[in-house]
């Protein structure tokens, strides 16, 4: 039985992450009106990390969002550009959801495990989608 090359199987992964980039922007495209529309949706706790204006941060996730969309689609077209801007806005989306984990705990550590995936399959096999 042969054996796939190690490169080969890694193609799989960056084109996870890419997708997952387009998934991750639209769902904190999505929590970002939702934030902006209506901020009495989102619940705060007294014992805060970072107490900032939820209309404010729905803006951050809302512009973010856009961008993360727009990186993840010219990463699937394996532009080297792409997978650094993409690096960047999972390091700044990850550091985001971080400031974010009070006003809504599951969603932002999702995020912040799926940022982590995103930087590692663009760092380390960025290179093979294209």
């Amino acid at each position: 039985m042969a054996s796939r090359n190690d490169s080969e199987s890694w193609v799989g992964w960056v084109a996870f992450a890419s997708f997952m980039m387009v998934l991750v922007g639209l769902f904190q495209a999505f929590v970002g009106l939702t934030a902006i529309v209506k901020d009495a949706f989102f619940v705060v706790t007294e014992n805060v990390l970072v107490n900032v204006d939820v209309t404010r941060w729905g803006w951050v996730h809302l512009i973010l969002g856009i961008v993360i969309v727009a990186a993840g689609i010219a990463v699937m077209q394996g532009k080297v550009w792409a997978r650094t801007v993409g690096v960047l806005l999972a390091l700044i989306s990850a550091v985001a959801n971080l400031a974010f984990v009070p006003y809504y705990p599951i969603w932002s550590i999702i995020v912040i495990v799926i940022d982590v995936v995103v930087m590692h399959a663009l760092i380390v096999h960025g290179g093979e989608l294209s």
